[in-house]
């Protein structure tokens, strides 16, 4: 049998395919001349499938389709030196929006050896592009409402903030006025981290700033003479999610308003050193002092409120705490270790 009926059949079995396809195919000649047309690619771009065989790509329809760049493209296709791979290009046609497309093309071997074939496939992607382009300025619309939640609910804890120092100066009891000053330094703390979060971008928090920027704000409002006590950060390149980010700052807050109020009794002076460090997804937090150290026996301060805090967001966090002298001072270390949890988890099993 000769090689003749094979290369025919070939070809129309090339046709049946391109013309029955359900995705918009072109069927060229290396001249760009064109074999056939899919119904689908005519349906979508509303041309007359009798006027499309034996036509030049760049006068089909009412010429949109002739683009340089791609007759380019496609001419280097067929002559091997070139691919067509999610190439974007926009159709513009007369009284009708632009249409965004995505054109993939090959070459087809049907048997013909001197005369190379090409397959254009044309994907429209203008719904698919503005859904994008809603969805980014939704998310843009949602951070910069946020934005402006985490601004005024700072500015609301401010304000009660304000209103707590005004009571506090006029109750006549000392116990009733600690416990005001305590609630103020504990919302002009979370005041501190609302404004700070407010500026991070995205979901993620760097902790080295956060922490710094925090102590700052501890500092600024609860030591009277920074020559007598500091407040130090120290911390590796670690980022977290924002929720984390505000139990660690919640819980720096309240270890570092602690140690100003007991660690340096009598005018005392010192450093409060905060460090946080992280391996994966195993973290290590370390507040410290170089106070009078842990009171024992009946100085040891009752667990109040702080501790309490602390401990609730410690656990929520999966971590452990642990304290201890530092000869002088105290350090409250926190951390989360991977491989202790497996090891909780195959003891519970055992």
């Amino acid at each position: 049998m000769s090689k003749t009926p094979i290369v025919h059949f070939e070809a129309a079995s090339t046709l049946a395919v391109v013309v029955s396809s359900n995705e918009p195919l072109l069927f060229l000649s290396d001249d760009l001349m064109i074999i056939a047309a899919s119904a689908s690619f005519c349906r979508v771009f509303e041309i007359d499938p009798a006027s499309v065989a034996g036509k030049r790509l760049s006068d089909l329809g009412n010429g949109e389709w002739a683009m340089p760049k791609l007759e380019s493209l496609l001419k280097a296709t067929a002559s091997g030196s070139a691919n067509i791979e999610a190439y974007e290009i926009d159709l513009k046609r007369p009284n009708q929006p632009a249409r965004q497309l995505v054109v993939n093309a090959r070459t087809l071997d049907d048997g013909d050896l001197e005369h190379i074939r090409l397959l254009l496939a044309i994907t429209d992607v203008t719904a698919m592009r503005a859904e994008a382009r809603l969805k980014d300025d939704l998310v843009r619309d949602k951070a910069i409402l946020l934005q402006e939640v985490q601004h005024r609910v700072a500015n609301s804890l401010q304000i009660i903030a304000s209103v707590l120092m005004q009571s506090a100066r006029r109750v006549q009891s000392e116990e009733v006025r600690g416990h005001l000053h305590d609630a103020r330094q504990r919302i002009m703390s979370i005041a501190a981290l609302q404004r700070q979060l407010s500026t991070s971008p995205g979901g993620s928090v760097e902790l080295r700033t956060y922490f710094t920027q925090l102590c700052h704000s501890l500092g600024a409002s609860m030591i009277a003479d920074p020559g007598r006590l500091s407040i130090q950060v120290t911390a590796d390149d670690s980022t977290v999610e924002a929720d984390v980010s505000v139990s660690l700052g919640l819980i720096v807050t309240e270890l570092v308003i602690n140690a100003l109020k007991h660690a340096f009794p009598d005018d005392r002076s010192g450093t409060i050193m905060i460090d946080y460090r992280s391996s994966g997804s195993d973290w290590t937090l370390c507040v410290a002092d170089n106070g009078i150290g842990m009171p024992v026996g009946d100085d040891a301060p009752k667990a109040g409120l702080g501790t309490g805090i602390v401990e609730a967001l410690v656990k929520n966090l999966d971590g452990q705490i642990e304290l201890s002298n530092a000869g002088p001072g105290t350090v409250v270390t926190l951390s989360h270790r991977k491989t202790a949890d497996l090891d909780n988890d195959l003891s519970t099993a055992a």
